[in-house]
């Protein structure tokens, strides 16, 4: 998902003025976006010392930490909207910071690569693993713990009783709503307690 498009909708979701928390926020590229265009304050949580570096130049507050120890740290709902932008699947407790996610701020944004879409499905019917723009890694050296579907997001929502706010799919650019298990190589959920 080019970072432009997925920062433009993303920011269509972030009230004006709130207080973010991004989880693996990376280069701190979205929350500089947020803060600048959106007016919001926050901070940024990125283990990886190199992008830790990168938010510091971009004058973005962060915190160093590894996501899969939680978020102990955060009062119950100390942020207006926690994001998780390409974070969920590379946790080995997801299930746990998903809950916490929504523990912590008052919405949760979630987003990460939809293995349902068209161009995956294709791969594995012929015996592949998806190699895509999107999954950018063999299976041998992804990142990717896990991976997920629009549908599979939409029962694990539903089984931890969590409100899905909205959702829909993004790719290229484009928001999909119909059909996004199919048409959307990334997935987009909204969600509360």
């Amino acid at each position: 998902m080019s970072e432009g498009a997925t920062h433009q909708a993303i920011a269509a979701l972030v009230p004006q003025g709130a207080h973010v928390l991004d989880l693996g926020c990376g280069d701190g590229a979205l929350l500089a976006h947020l803060m600048h265009a959106r007016g919001c304050s926050g901070y940024g949580v990125e283990i990886d010392d190199a992008k830790v570096l990168a938010c510091v130049q971009r004058r973005v507050p962060v915190l160093q930490l590894n996501l899969d120890a939680g978020l102990h740290m955060f009062d119950d709902q100390s942020f207006d909207v926690v994001l998780q932008i390409d974070t969920l699947q590379n946790l080995r407790n997801a299930e746990v910071m998903l809950q916490e996610t929504v523990r912590v701020g008052r919405l949760g944004v979630v987003a990460f690569p939809n293995f349902a879409h068209w161009p995956n499905r294709w791969q594995v019917l012929r015996g592949r693993m998806p190699v895509t723009r999107h999954l950018p890694y063999e299976w041998y050296n992804t990142p990717n713990i896990r991976v997920a579907t629009y549908a599979d997001f939409a029962q694990l929502a539903h089984r931890l009783g969590l409100q899905v706010v909205d959702s829909f799919g993004l790719h290229d650019g484009q928001v999909h709503r119909r059909w996004p298990n199919a048409w959307a190589s990334t997935a987009v959920f909204c969600v509360r307690r």
